[in-house]
């Protein structure tokens, strides 16, 4: 299970926030105050570790790697998740950050849910998988993977009693540099050129149109139950059968949040404070029922952040 807090003091000095709250849209904006160091990396370990164990203990079962510290291994074996190429760190960055804006902001979200993540998704990410059986038996064959189906990330609101009574669910966007056309390009879907009048027209299949289609229950609630069932069935019992009963009816009887977490460094030409996507309205592109939380992570040598994060996971291994 996932159960480490989120090192509230080490981001406060990192990262300063600007909440808003209008009406049904909450806008966070969270800003490098510095480039990251060797402290901040030591502080956010913890969370990274306590998000990726469920996963990394599913994979390295499946490839056969024991996990324990004296074991022989061998020099080769891969460890999950330092061993995975760059992009896909970095995907995995966003959506672990997902967890960690929605864990430590609560209080400056859109109606300060009292948002829990029991447990995060990455074991449901078969091209992981498949990537580390082939790494164990060729530590030569690196590639770049494709990217997890289904909700990036899921949080949910326990009721006194353990039942679910609300639902967060986003999608986690890492770039680069969050140009205009970079964050465009996330919202509104890659550019395609307009047979009719040659120009180049976004093509409407970004993260509003996801966010816009997805079902009333999400894929992932259902992953998130069958993890707890796995993980701490007594626990989670009520949880379980909460989520089990709305499933079974077809009905999202609990409400919901959509969650938006872009991340990267800002660009050359981004003023202090401003943000990448206008915090006044609730953007018009998105016509989903739910209430929308947008976080976005504006650092300073991210990748550099990225980088050293991973490389130090599970380093004593």
């Amino acid at each position: 299970m996932h159960n480490c807090p989120p090192p509230k003091d080490a981001l406060k000095d990192w990262l300063k926030q600007y909440p808003s709250v209008e009406d049904r849209y909450g806008h966070l904006l969270l800003e490098a105050r510095k480039a990251p160091d060797t402290a901040l990396v030591d502080a956010l370990r913890p969370y990274f570790e306590s998000a990726h164990l469920d996963a990394r203990e599913h994979f390295h079962t499946q490839i056969g790697i024991d996990l324990h510290p004296d074991s022989d291994g061998g020099e080769a074996a891969p460890s999950y998740p330092r061993c995975l190429p760059p992009t896909a760190r970095r995907g995995l960055f966003g959506e672990v950050a997902a967890g960690l804006a929605t864990e430590a902001y609560q209080k400056t979200f859109l109606g300060q849910h009292a948002w829990f993540v029991p447990i995060f998704l990455f074991r449901y990410h078969a091209d992981v998988e498949a990537y580390l059986w082939t790494l164990n038996f060729d530590p030569d064959r690196k590639r770049q993977i494709f990217g997890r189906f289904g909700s990036d990330f899921i949080g949910v609101a326990l009721s006194d009693t353990g039942e679910v009574v609300r639902v967060i669910a986003g999608e986690a966007k890492w770039r680069k540099n969050l140009t205009e056309s970079q964050v465009d390009g996330i919202l509104l879907g890659p550019k395609k050129k307009n047979k009719k009048t040659g120009i180049s027209e976004h093509n409407g299949r970004g993260v509003w149109y996801e966010l816009n289609r997805d079902t009333p229950i999400p894929h992932g609630l259902r992953q998130l139950q069958r993890l707890l069932e796995a993980r701490d069935p007594d626990g989670f019992a009520a949880a379980i059968l909460s989520i089990d009963q709305a499933i079974a009816a077809r009905d999202a009887s609990f409400p919901r949040t959509n969650l938006l977490v872009i991340a990267g460094n800002g660009a050359a030409t981004r003023s202090s404070s401003e943000p990448v996507i206008p915090w006044e309205v609730l953007p018009e592109e998105y016509t989903a029922p739910h209430d929308l939380q947008v976080v976005e992570m504006i650092l300073e040598d991210g990748e550099e952040l990225i980088d050293a994060l991973y490389d130090s996971l599970w380093d004593a291994d």
